[in-house]
């Protein structure tokens, strides 16, 4: 999803002003080449951002955005989680080429906010119905994933966590396909991609670094009026292990049975997903449901969704929803060694999850392109339900947490 249509559509690491200035020359340094070549009309360049807030009622485990953020909130406000700010940059070289760049900043793996380009492709519409593209490209496992930074096209103050939460996976090097077909009194799209993923994911004090690990898949979609349907799969070939040797501070020797039981390299995690959108009048509505098969046994396979309505009164959107995340544990290591038993055992119930959410919230558009929503989010779950969360006390964690959150979401 580009900015532009976003617009027909509806911190702590440095200053917003800092941040503003990386952006914008990142986006312009790559496409100032052809702005003095080109006419305004072939070059677009458009933002968005969110100045976001939250605490939780618990300090014995951080909430996170997803697993991409090595650190959370806890009971003090912060802006550490939902803020962001990103610039797009498009230049329409022809009729049937255009370039686009996109560059973001928000917290990520190495806990800085360093601006990064996440989209960077090479887009050619050989016909009104095909398009193909080449690049760094945005991830679309699920439905509205390729815009889970951009706050401004959501109704909640964040896309809900127990379904977006295993997406740490925002940009791939590769290439897609589109195709667009009447169908009816409808439109039927199909895409398919291939790429390496690009990234690391925090792993207490390490990186999990997944750069290079091979990816396919695609989804099939219809759009008829105010209903959208899709339904996706992918895939993903870890091409590395995690680090859980250097986490835990254990040399690898000791613990080899463990290791070798619990490795991602080679490992394939496949992603299925169903989707409905309805969106007329004042209506708006969303149910999301999702089935993670995990190929290792250090990583939970999990089934999870959300349901989501709100009713617009004028510039105000009240909304409320439900979701849920519930993974499947793993045998145990099947070893006469109690040290290798209990380090499977303590990085398996790192990735398991049994919760349900309830939560209410309220969207004002202020003026044009500018929105301010409040959000409460009552998260209920087992103890033992530790995944995505961070700096976990296991002995007093009980599952339980209510978040609220505050943000202000702009596009330009």
């Amino acid at each position: 999803m580009t900015i532009a249509n976003l617009f027909r559509r509806v911190a702590p690491a440095c200053s917003p002003g800092r941040l503003f200035l990386a952006l914008a020359g990142s986006a312009l340094l790559s496409v100032a080449p052809h702005v003095m070549a080109e006419s305004d009309s072939a070059l677009s360049l458009n933002g968005f951002g969110t100045f976001g807030l939250a605490r939780t009622t618990t300090d014995d485990v951080e909430f996170v955005r997803d697993i991409s953020q090595p650190r959370g909130v806890g009971k003090d406000w912060s802006a550490l989680i939902d803020s962001v700010l990103g610039l797009q940059a498009a230049w329409r070289i022809s009729p049937q080429f255009e370039a686009v760049v996109q560059a973001t900043s928000r917290y990520r793996y190495d806990r800085t906010f360093t601006p990064d380009i996440s989209w960077a492709f090479i887009k050619y519409n050989p016909t009104p119905n095909l398009s193909l593209r080449a690049g760094r490209l945005g991830t679309e496992f699920f439905m509205m994933a390729d815009s889970r930074w951009v706050g401004y096209s959501f109704l909640t103050v964040r896309p809900p966590g127990d379904y977006f939460w295993y997406l740490p996976f925002y940009s791939i090097h590769g290439a897609d396909a589109a195709i667009n077909l009447s169908l009816g009194e409808g439109v039927l799209r199909t895409k398919a991609f291939y790429g390496h993923s690009n990234g690391k994911i925090p792993l207490a004090d390490e990186q999990w670094d997944i750069a290079g690990s091979p990816m396919l898949g695609g989804y099939l979609e219809y759009q008829r009026g105010p209903w959208q349907v899709r339904a996706s799969y992918a895939n993903i070939k870890f091409k590395n292990d995690l680090p859980i040797a250097t986490v835990l501070k254990i040399p690898p020797a000791n613990i080899s049975e463990a290791l070798n039981f619990l490795s991602t390299r080679g490992a394939r995690t496949h992603y299925y997903s169903l989707g409905v959108v309805y969106d007329q009048g004042p209506w708006q509505a969303q149910l999301m449901l999702n089935h993670i098969d995990q190929g290792s046994n250090a990583l939970e396979s999990s089934d999870g969704g959300y349901a989501l309505a709100g009713y617009r009164m004028g510039t105000l959107t009240p909304y409320s929803g439900y979701s849920w995340v519930r993974s499947n544990k793993q045998p145990g290591l099947n070893s006469s060694s109690v040290p290798q038993n209990e380090v499977a055992a303590y990085v398996m119930q790192d990735s398991h999850a049994d919760q349900r959410t309830i939560f209410a919230g309220m969207r004002w558009d202020v003026v044009r392109n500018v929105a301010v929503k409040a959000q409460w989010d009552g998260i209920r779950g087992e103890a033992s339900s530790l995944f995505p969360y961070r700096q976990d006390n296991r002995a007093r964690w009980d599952g339980r947490m209510d978040v609220f959150s505050l943000t202000m979401d702009f596009v330009f």
